[in-house]
């Protein structure tokens, strides 16, 4: 891939001095960076799910986490992943983007991709994810639908920030292959595919180096790798050491210090401690940075239309909601569907965000009860408290919870919503556990106990524990944290106007402990272990067999599908496979369905491999009895594994199976396909086995000749015998050639090694400890 390489432009009397390159490298307050000569500032907001607009002060106050205009409040990442839906992400985003210029913010501050490996991360609701794939299909399509708009996207947090557990220093310590396949695929797949104007470099460390300062997922993996061509600037505090860092290849440090670290960078300069040409490079980048950034710059002016905004925030909180249980078809409910008692604070206070920095000041916000009054139309709505949220007197608690369990025993139906409150999941801190509130659990056994017909609506920014009270509620629908419109979303959906389509983009757990991340989070003594590789989520439940509350992918609808005919063929230019399977709305009302395909490595692997992964998902809206066929492409290389002993992707030859799937544990159609593998790289030597040796393309067949030209009938039946067969295929070739009776010896080794490197091509030169 070819980088083009800018200067920085000229300032008014001639080229930038030193001290005003320096200057660049920081920001020259809370949320807006340096401008020098002709490179303009530019301005900053967070805002993954809308926009927090902070006032600057300039002071070195403490930062104020409270919007101060308002903004539209969209659903948060953990919502919008449950949509499926990168369109909607994309509308989403082009959306903050016209708010954002009408502001006059250049750059908006997300969207965050990290993976969700542990239930327990306090910062889960800015997240998508347990999946890289659904990461990063709705994470591209906000950072195509931001920078489409005119305004940069900063993708975050780059990489490895999966909790907030000593989330300043902590050292994520984690193998080559998983951080390669979960936590910077996402990265990865929306560098090269939807190019970034900016990422932003999380504050922990990776394997004992901080990110802030390492060069080589800074320069290495993310510049020469994947081509980035844009700005990394650092979490807001995450710099430690300036110097180090530019040389790394963070380019700007947020926020500003009044000046201190620039002139480090000055001084480090002029003592030849850094080199002149690595600021000129992070100043080339920023000017190019600026000078993209503010190209559309509105400066505060353009219409925005916050009524259409609301509707959309409403359509997207429509996608976001997972029915997760409907026993007996308790809903949608009739809207003249008798006595409904809705019970639960949260329907009238309700949480629609989570707490730290993406707050925002909703333009206006939808209450659910309110909502549910309004679209009750013929149907008698009251309503109880029946617990106390933290943040309000909690006197008298026991007086809500009879008054609940009295309006439950007198009503047709009952809405119940429970969930977190604010203070138990934020940015800076992890939870304890992953359970409701005990006030809140013990609410719902009070009125299960007197009105079976209870629909329970979850708000939660984290996955809660649903077990053992699920078995006991007919009907479940978890409602996330859903933005301004989620309200009436909810209503909606409660009441048949919406039919659900929100499907799990996480597992929810019969028990925190089945966790695959439980044994080795938060971590201790400043590092966390990431002990279960590769089997992170629904890959790790579902290897394990374990039994779980409800699936990766999970969503039910008010109508049914069926799947038929899947096929799978090679595209036509060699690179991808093209699935199709046919998919029929075979239920009374119209409906959308999200196809999922896994697929499954072939038997053998070299490598532990997951019982199966995601690789690509489309979603279908259908009429009753409308039959359509859906075509998902898979690309080859998205198949591939990445080998540690060879540093590179690859593809392994064999029956890999592909699966139609409405859950990971919902599997429709399978189907099967051989495939080529992809050529070894690793030149072969005698501290390789037997089995190694036997399997490498082109050592195999020299290492069968030479067995046969040596053959002994000693040896012979040593290699016949199939207990001996495998006790050797483990032992090193240079280990068997000393035995007296091998058919091959030292000598026969150093022989075959040179004809491996001869015949394969773009090896790495043979070395004696090569393993």
């Amino acid at each position: 891939m070819t980088h083009q390489h800018h200067s920085p432009a000229p300032a008014a009397g001639g080229e930038l001095s030193l001290a005003q390159k320096a200057s660049l490298t920081s920001g020259a307050g809370d949320f807006v960076t340096q401008a020098a000569g002709d490179v303009p500032a530019v301005s900053m907001s967070d805002g993954p799910h809308g926009l927090r607009l902070p006032e600057e002060r300039g002071d070195g106050g403490q930062v104020d986490l409270h919007s101060a205009a308002p903004a539209t409040c969209f659903p948060p990442a953990v919502a919008l992943g449950s949509s499926w839906d990168p369109q909607l992400a994309g509308r989403v985003a082009a959306a903050i983007a016209a708010e954002a210029r009408a502001h006059g913010v250049h750059v908006v501050l997300g969207p965050g991709i990290n993976i969700k490996r542990s239930p327990l991360c306090g910062r889960s609701f800015e997240y998508f994810s347990e999946d890289p794939l659904v990461t990063a299909e709705l994470g591209g399509a906000m950072v195509r639908g931001l920078q489409e708009a005119g305004v940069g996207a900063a993708l975050k947090h780059y990489a490895a920030n999966n909790q907030e557990t000593d989330r300043m220093r902590v050292s994520a310590d984690i193998d080559e292959r998983p951080l390669r396949e979960i936590y910077l695929r996402a990265f990865e797949r929306i560098v090269r595919r939807d190019r970034p104007w900016s990422v932003m470099s999380a504050y922990d460390a990776v394997n004992g180096v901080p990110l802030s300062e390492n060069h080589r997922l800074l320069t290495d993996i993310l510049r020469t790798e994947w081509g980035f061509d844009g700005v990394v600037m650092s979490d807001w505090g995450a710099v430690r050491d300036r110097v180090p860092a530019l040389r790394a290849g963070l380019d700007l440090q947020m926020p500003g210090t009044g000046g201190r670290t620039d002139a480090e960078v000055v001084a480090a300069v002029e003592s030849g401690e850094l080199d002149a040409g690595t600021l000129e490079g992070a100043v080339a980048r920023l000017a190019l940075f600026a000078r993209r950034a503010t190209a559309a710059d509105g400066s505060g002016t353009g219409e925005v239309s916050y009524e259409a905004h609301h509707e959309l925030a409403r359509t997207a909180a429509q996608r976001c909601v997972v029915l997760l249980k409907n026993d007996g078809e308790l809903l949608p409910l009739a809207p003249d569907s008798g006595t409904v008692a809705v019970i639960g604070e949260l329907a009238r206070t309700p949480r629609f965000q989570g707490a730290g920095s993406s707050q925002v000041t909703p333009t206006r916000l939808d209450v659910p009860l309110d909502c549910l009054r309004e679209a009750a139309d013929g149907a008698d709505v009251t309503f109880a408290a029946g617990y106390a949220l933290p943040d309000v007197d909690a006197d008298g608690a026991d007086g809500l919870v009879d008054e609940a369990e009295r309006l439950a025993a007198g009503s047709d139906t009952v809405l119940l919503f429970l969930g977190l409150p604010a203070q138990d999941e934020s940015e800076g801190f992890d939870r304890d556990h992953i359970d409701l509130p005990e006030a809140q659990v013990r609410l719902l056994e009070r009125v299960v106990a007197v009105n079976p017909r209870v629909v329970v609506v979850l708000s939660n920014g984290g996955v809660v524990r649903t077990a053992p009270w699920h078995e006991r509620v007919p009907a479940l629908v978890e409602g996330w944290l859903l933005g301004q419109g989620g309200g009436a979303a909810l209503a909606g959906v409660l009441f048949g106007s919406v039919n659900p389509s929100g499907r799990l983009a996480e597992t929810i757990p019969l028990r925190l402990e089945d966790s695959p991340s439980h044994l080795s989070f938060p971590g201790e003594e400043g590092h966390v272990r990431y002990g279960e590789g590769v089997f992170v989520g629904y890959r790790g439940y579902d290897e394990r067999r374990t039994e779980v509350a409800f699936p990766f992918g999970h969503g039910l609808s008010y109508t049914t599908f069926t799947y038929s005919d899947l096929t799978v063929l090679p595209g036509a230019d060699g690179t991808r496979l093209d699935l199709r399977v046919r998919v029929t709305n075979t239920g009374r009302r119209a409906g959308r369905e999200v196809v999922q395909i896994y697929s499954r490595g072939p038997a053998g692997s070299r490598v532990a491999r997951p019982e199966r992964e995601l690789r690509g998902f489309a979603s279908v809206e259908l009429a009753p009895g409308e039959e359509v066929e859906v075509c998902v492409s898979v690309d080859r290389a998205d198949l591939a594994h990445y080998s540690e002993r060879e540093a590179k992707w690859c593809v392994e030859g064999g029956v890999h199976h592909f699966e139609a799937a409405a859950s990971s544990r919902d599997i429709r159609l399978t189907v099967a396909v051989t495939l080529d593998g992809d050529p070894s790289r690793i030149l072969l030597t005698g501290r390789h086995t037997l089995a190694e040796w036997l399997e490498h393309p082109v050592g195999g067949p020299l290492l069968a000749e030479a067995f046969a030209r040596g053959r002994t009938d000693e040896s012979a039946g040593a290699m016949a015998d199939p207990v001996m067969r495998r006790f050797l295929a483990g032992v090193p070739l240079d280990v068997i050639a000393d035995f007296p009776q091998s058919s091959v010896g030292p000598e026969d080794v150093i022989t075959l090694s040179a004809e491996v490197a001869a015949q394969t091509a773009g090896g790495e030169p043979p070395t004696g400890d090569d393993e």
